[in-house]
C-alpha cells in the first residue's frame, strides 16, 4: 500500500515555490451538519510521521498526528454550513469551505495543492487539482486528518444538542441509525434539506399535513 509522500511538494519548491498549502474536505456525503475544509502549509524539515488519508487511520492516530500538525505546521480550518449547501449544492459548498480555509492562511500559500479533480472557481493562487491526492501528497493528507478530527467534534457536539441519531459514531452519515431516527424523530434545522433521504420525508411530511 503506497502511502503519501513529499514528492509534489519538492517539486514545487524546486520550481521556486516556498509555501505550498495541501487542500482537503471532509463531509460531502452525510444527509446532516456542516462540510469542513482544511488547508495545511506542512514545514519540510518537520514532517510528522505517519501521514496518511484521514479514513485510513484510527481515531486514536488520528488525533496524535493532529497534536504533531498543529504544533509543527501552519494551518486553518473552515466551514460551509447547512444552509450554505442547501443554497448553492454540496459541491460548491464544499469549495466555498476551501476557499474560505485558504484565505484564512497569513500570508498567504504562493501554491495550492487541492484533493480531488476541480480547482474551486475563485481561487485566485496557483492550483495543482490532485485526484486521491490525500493517499498522494503529505501535505493534503495533513489537511484530511484536520478537517475530519474538527467535522467529527462539531457532530459530537450536535448530537448532545438532539440524541438519537447517532451523530456521535455516524457523523451524520446515512446510517441504519441515522435513518431509521429521521423517519421516527424527523428532520433537524442541521439536516441537509436538498439532500433525498431528508427532502422525501419532509416531503411525506407535507403530503400528510394536508
Amino acid at each position: 500500500m503506497t502511502k503519501p509522500d513529499f514528492e509534489l511538494e519538492q517539486a514545487l519548491l524546486e520550481r521556486g515555490h516556498i509555501r505550498i498549502a495541501g487542500v482537503d474536505e471532509v463531509g460531502r456525503g452525510p444527509l446532516a451538519g456542516p462540510v469542513v475544509a482544511a488547508a495545511v502549509i506542512l514545514n519540510a524539515k518537520d514532517i510528522p510521521e505517519g501521514l496518511n488519508d484521514s479514513k485510513k487511520l484510527t481515531a486514536k492516530r488520528r488525533a496524535a498526528l493532529e497534536a504533531e500538525i498543529r504544533a509543527s505546521a501552519e494551518f486553518a480550518v473552515a466551514e460551509a454550513t447547512v444552509a450554505e449547501i442547501d443554497e448553492i449544492n454540496i459541491l460548491r459548498a464544499s469549495h466555498l469551505a476551501m476557499l474560505r480555509a485558504v484565505e484564512a492562511l497569513t500570508p498567504a500559500p504562493d501554491f495550492l495543492l487541492i484533493d480531488g479533480n476541480m480547482i474551486p472557481r475563485g481561487m485566485k493562487i496557483p492550483s495543482q487539482a490532485v485526484v486521491k491526492g490525500d493517499a498522494r501528497s503529505v501535505s493534503i493528507a495533513a489537511a484530511s486528518i484536520l478537517a475530519k478530527n474538527w467535522r467529527d467534534q462539531v457532530m459530537v457536539d450536535l448530537a448532545q444538542q438532539h440524541p438519537g441519531y447517532g451523530w456521535e459514531t455516524n457523523a451524520g452519515y446515512p446510517s441504519k441509525q441515522h435513518k431509521e431516527a429521521l423517519q421516527n424523530l424527523g428532520v433537524t434545522p442541521h439536516h441537509r434539506r436538498s439532500f433525498k433521504p431528508v427532502h422525501n420525508i419532509l416531503y411525506q411530511e407535507q403530503i400528510v399535513s394536508r
